[in-house]
This record gives structure tokens, sequence and C-alpha cells, in this order.
């Protein structure tokens, strides 16, 4: 295998025939399309898989638990009784499969059909009549602590409540904007004055509460009416969906539309926020912000945020709660130059709504960039590393270990004592620049194992024997550094070449590969097509020690205090993981040239203990935790307004404590240095990647080790 030609976290889109599918024919004419599209992905899976599944009724089991998770994510449409009804499915799945039919999905299908339309004209009747905000009650938003209501009036009673706080943060909302207006009459009477003629004058409390449950009316609307429009092959792609993911969380089938987003996102023509999104139990949550986008200018959405509602402008705001995910995303993508407004859910629970300009990716922001940080009279290199990028189609384009052994260079030249290589928030790219990116510390050897299901592990090496940089070494990770990244980060732990500091990463140690199905049927069922793809892992990495990165990711030497990450799931808390194993050590000889790291991590201890800039971060990290475990909200209008300024004023602060906070001085290497202030564009742009750097306190730790190790 040509491992140059491998990606992590962005994965390879070969169109290779799935092995031994390839005379697909078993029907007598042509089939029903769910058969063939469930056959060859059942197919494709059993013999390409990592980690095949035994279909039997512990898959039955898996696949029928999963579906009804995702179809009724809140338990909010099916009653206890119907769930009963459809449990003698439970451990049939896999004969129905192996039958050619579906008698789970037609019977659960029907069933949500039925109980979506009763449902609409329920909510639809609830919102018709005013809310009483007075009340003192609380709505459970957990879905994990929910329970199918028993009967219809206490299915009638959950609604009510959803409903009833769904209107009451539309409310706040409203009463906010108000506020607002008296605030900034000037402002709000130009902002108004070509929208519409309303009235001037404050609208009572019973017009807002009117006007919220209308907005909330016309979301639900929105969402039913997209929900009543599925038809069978959205059905079929949901359900084929699920049992993919039964496999493992990174393997999926995408319908054809599904693809084609999944190539745009692959493909670099990135037009739009910048955001990359995931959808999580209902909820479209913000995995990653793409470095140089206009999401990472604006600066406020961060990962972690939940988009509750999208605006087009200055237009009304639609919600993409429950919203398929293709749409959700459709409406957040748009034309560069065009605004579009995101309300969204902090961790700690703060609504806020942040307006962006759409734009395209600056690529150079996307590049590794360096920086030379001055400390107690000596230099510190750093170089920020967002991806592992490579010219995956040979034209001529930039490579990321290329790159970081570029800006080795510069720091060389700048007489640095130490490098810190940031690989925090990096979720993977190239495996070849991962092991060449290695053999810039270190003499050759193997930096990582390669192991397919059937076959002997395979040491992927950095040949090359010259060592670019052989001074102290910090690699900050955290729980959302992923694949390459902790390969990276790994392979410099295991040969004793750096200290690894920040947090645990995500354990993700698979990589994945996408098979069209259409390149794996016969001719006899070409009428079908396009029948959608497969994406599936094929392949398990080890460190050169011998374990897995899998599952349980990369413990740093150092742990420092992280509120971005305290919240993040890593691949522990996904659906269904590939379990943590390990295999024989490679041969491979450490360079120790780490010093005593038990007196290094003392001392970290100490500093992160008496630093204030740590204190916040702590502080800030208990009390997203603490708001996270408090999911019985209340319903009262005064002690949610109450909440939500709380949360407010701690992040505000949080914010001018972090501000006072001491500053690192920070500057590009000289060459980076005058081309900025020979080019605007540049200074702009090296202006947004040094000011969060000058407060950044796992950065100022790492410089503060590699320090320790100097004396």
């Amino acid at each position: 295998m040509n491992f140059s030609r491998f990606k992590l976290g962005v994965y390879s889109t070969s169109v290779l025939a799935l092995l031994g599918l390839a005379s697909f024919s078993v029907y007598q004419g042509t089939p029903p399309r769910d058969q063939v599209v469930l056959g060859v992905m059942l197919q494709g899976l059993s013999q390409l898989h990592f980690q095949p599944e035994k279909i039997d009724d512990q898959f039955s089991q898996r696949v029928f638990d999963l579906y009804l998770k995702r179809v009724d994510v809140n338990k909010q449409f099916l009653l206890a009784p119907e769930v009963a009804g459809l449990r003698q499915y439970q451990t049939q799945i896999d004969d129905e499969l192996r039958g050619g039919t579906h008698e789970f999905l037609d019977a659960t299908s029907q069933l949500m059909s039925k109980r979506t339309l009763e449902i609409q004209g329920l909510y639809r009747q609830i919102l018709a009549k005013p809310f009483d905000f007075a009340v003192q009650e609380t709505w459970e938003t957990d879905p994990a602590k929910a329970t199918y209501a028993a009967t219809a009036a206490e299915q009638r009673e959950q609604w009510r409540k959803q409903l009833k706080y769904q209107t009451l943060a539309q409310l706040s909302e409203l009463m906010d904007d108000e506020a607002k207006k008296k605030d900034k009459p000037l402002a709000a009477a130009k902002a108004g004055a070509a929208a519409s003629t309303t009235s001037d004058r404050p609208r009572t409390a019973a017009e807002l509460e009117a006007e919220a449950r209308k907005r909330v009316l016309k979301y639900y609307d929105e969402y039913f009416d997209d929900q009543l429009k599925s038809d069978a092959n959205d059905r079929l792609a949901q359900f084929a969906n699920v049992i993919a993911n039964t496999y493992d969380p990174h393997t999926d089938y995408f319908a054809p539309i599904v693809r084609e987003n999944f190539d745009i996102s692959m493909s670099g023509r990135l037009e739009g926020t910048g955001a990359q999104l995931q959808e999580d139990e209902g909820h479209l949550k913000v995995t990653d912000i793409v470095p140089g986008s206009a999401s990472a200018r604006q600066g406020e959405l961060k990962v972690g945020d939940v988009i509750l509602r999208v605006a087009q402008g200055a237009a009304e705001p639609v919600s993409v709660e429950g919203m398929k995910f293709e749409k959700a995303v459709k409406l957040i993508r748009g034309p560069k130059g065009t605004e579009v407004r995101l309300t969204v859910r902090k961790p700690d629970g703060a609504t806020v709504v942040i307006p962006i300009i759409r734009d395209v990716v600056v690529i150079a922001d996307s590049y590794a960039q360096s920086a030379v940080i001055k400390q107690n009279g000596k230099s510190y290199g750093y170089i920020h590393l967002p991806t592992f990028y490579a010219d995956f189609n040979d034209k001529g384009g930039r490579s990321s270990a290329a790159d970081v052994k570029a800006e080795l260079a510069k720091l060389t030249k700048e007489n640095v004592a130490g490098v810190v290589l940031d690989l925090r928030y990096n979720g993977g790219g190239s495996l070849r620049d991962a092991v060449d990116m290695g053999g810039l510390f270190v003499p050759s050897g193997p930096m990582v194992q390669v192991k397919t299901s059937r076959g002997k592990p395979q040491p992927v090496a950095d040949t090359d024997p010259q060592v670019q940089y052989a001074g102290p070494l910090v690699v900050l990770v955290n729980k959302y550094s992923a694949s390459a990244s902790e390969i990276l980060a790994a392979a410099m732990q295991d040969y004793k070449r750096a200290v690894v500091l920040g947090n645990t990463t995500y354990g993700k140690g698979t990589v994945q590969q996408v098979f069209d199905l259409d390149n794996a049927v016969s001719p006899e069922v070409a009428a079908l097509k396009p029948l959608g793809s497969v994406k599936l892992t094929i392949q398990k990495f080890y460190r050169v020690n011998g374990g897995s990165t899998q599952f349980k990711g990369v413990t740093p030497d150092i742990t420092v205090p992280d509120a971005l990450t305290s919240y993040a799931k890593g691949e522990q808390e996904a659906e269904f993981p590939l379990q943590w194993d390990e295999i024989a050590p490679a041969a491979y000889q450490p360079t120790n040239t780490v010093p005593d790291l038990a007196k290094l991590k003392a001392a970290s201890a100490a500093r992160v203990a008496a630093s204030p800039g740590f204190r916040l971060i702590t502080d800030a990290a208990q009390r997203a935790t603490e708001r996270r475990k408090q999911t019985n909200l209340s319903l009262n209008l005064a002690a949610y307004r109450t909440a939500q300024q709380q949360a407010r004023d701690a992040g505000k602060l949080q914010t001018t404590a972090q501000n006072a906070l001491p500053a690192l001085d920070i500057a590009l290497p000289t060459p980076d240095a005058a081309l900025a202030k020979a080019d605007s564009v540049v200074a702009k742009r090296t202006a947004r990647f040094l000011k969060p750097l000058r407060k950044d306190a796992a950065l100022a730790e790492a410089v503060a080790v590699i320090g320790d190790e100097l004396k």
C-alpha cells in the first residue's frame, strides 16, 4: 500500500469496486432499490471493515436501539405501548436483512408518520393559547433522562412544557431586543424604518408573548412540513446509516446528496462560514472552525456551540433544531459577502446571536505559521499547525511537513532556546506528512504502525537521517487533537523526544475509505443508480510502543486545565467505538532528550496551582460543568432571565479578568515581520494569528516547561 497517498481525518475517496461485489445479482429481474442498497452495503462491511460484525440477534438489538434513538431523539413522538409493540422486531432485524425485507423499518415509519400528523395538531393547539410564565415548574431537557409517555395525556404535558420552554427562550430574547431599543432609540429607529411601519411604542408583555409563540409555531410548522415530506429513500438512507454506525462511529452510509456534501467538504472549496458541523442527538453542533474562515476571523463561534436558529441577514430566523442535517447546513452556507446570523447556545447555557459575513477560506491561515516568544532574556519558537495538509492530487501544492521544516529553519536563525509545536484543534490529515514531520525531530525510524484486520502490522518510517531541530520540544494537544495529530504526539512521546502538554486527545486511531456502491453492482441493476456510498473503517493505527491511539487517545505528560475542551466528547463517548488494544512494539531507538520528567511535572503543577490565568480557566470549566448538569430547567420567566444574566455576567467577568493577565511578548520571525510590514493584507492576517496567543495560558506554560528543561 502506498502510504504517501493516505489521509487521516481527511478521508480517501477512492472509487475502487468493493471486493467480491462486482457481480452482484441475486434477484430475479430488477430487485427493489432498498434491497440492493442494504445488501451491497452489508456485503462491503462484512468483507472490508476492519472489525466485521456478526449479523445476529445482538447486532439486531444494536440496530433496533440506535434507530429508535435517532428517529425519536427526545422520546416525544412514540408512546410507551407503541415502543413495546415494536420490540417484537428487536431480534429479527438480522433475519429481515438476510431475507431482503425490512418489516421493522416499515412498521416504525408508519407509526412515526401517524404520530407526526397527530403531534402537528397537538403543538398547534398548545401554541394557540398564552403561557403563564409566573408558574413555578420545570422541564427536563436531557433526552437520556426522558421516558416515553404512557398515555396521550402524559405526552401532551411533555409537549406543553417543551413548547413553553422554547417560547420562554424566544420571549427572553424579544425582551432583550426591546431593552436595546430603549438604550439606542435612534439606531433602533433606523434599523426598523426600512423593514416595516411598526409603531415605535414599546410592545406590551402580552404582545411579546404572542410574538414569541408565533415564532415557535413558525419553527415547528417548518420542521414538521420537512418531516412530512420525507419519502422512502430518506427513510432508507437513515436506516442504512444506523446499520453502518453500529460498526463504529466513523463508518457511514452516504445517500447521493450526502456524498455530494461530503465531497464538497473534502475538496477545499469552502465558501460560507467555515464552521464544520455534525448532528449530535438532534442538535447541530460546531466541531471545528476552519482556520482563516469567516467564523475564525469573526471570533465568537466556538467548537462545542450548538446552533439553534439561522437567519439570512436581518430576515426572520429559522429554527434548525431537529431539522435534517443537509437542509440545516444549506441554510448556513451561502455566497461570499452575504450575512448569516446564527443563534447559538454556548456550553454554559447562554444564548447569543452571532453575525458572520460569509467568505472563502483564507488559505494562508490554514498553513503552518511560526512566532518568536521573548521571556527572561531568551527566545522561544512557536509553530501552529492547523491540519496535516498535503497535495493529494500532485498538482504542486504545499506539504505540511515541508512547511514545518521551513518554519523550524526560520526559528533556528532566531536562536530559539526551544520550540512549542501546537497541535490543538488539529483533526488530522496526511499520514505521510505526520511521519515526515516526526523525522524533523528524530533520526530515521518508524513513527507509527498500520494494521488491517487480517494483515501483519506495517511500520511506517521516516527514512531521512537528517534532524532539522534537536533542541527542547513541547507538543501542545487537547481533546480535539485527533488522528495524525495523535500519531505525531505519540511518536514524540515514545521516542522521549518531546514533552506532550495539554489534555488527553480525541482517540481516533482508525482510517476510513469511501467506496461508491454504484461500482459494486452488476449492469442488471444499473437503473437503480445512484445508490450512494459507504465510508468504512479499513485500518487501525498503533504507536511504535505497540499501544493503539484508538479509544484512549494520547495522555499528555503534563496536564493543564482547559475550559474550552472540558466538555468535549472523545471517541470513548461515541456510539460503538472500536476498543483499545496493543500489538508488539516496533524496532525503534528512543532519543531520551527529555530530562527528568517527574521534576518537570512537579514544577508545572506548582505553577498551574498558583497561576491566576489557570484559576480563571478552572473556574470557567467548573461553571460550564455545573450548567450542563442542570438539565431540569425552570419554566419561570424571572428565574430563566436571572440564569441567563448570570451566565452573561460570568462571561464578562472572565473576559475582563483574562484581559488583565500579563501578556506574552510574541512577534513574527524576522522575514515574516518584514513581509507583514510591506503588505497590509499579510499584516492583518498575522495580527489575527498573534492576538489570541498573547493571553494563551497553555502556551505560556509550555514555554515555562522549556525554561525548566534549560535549568
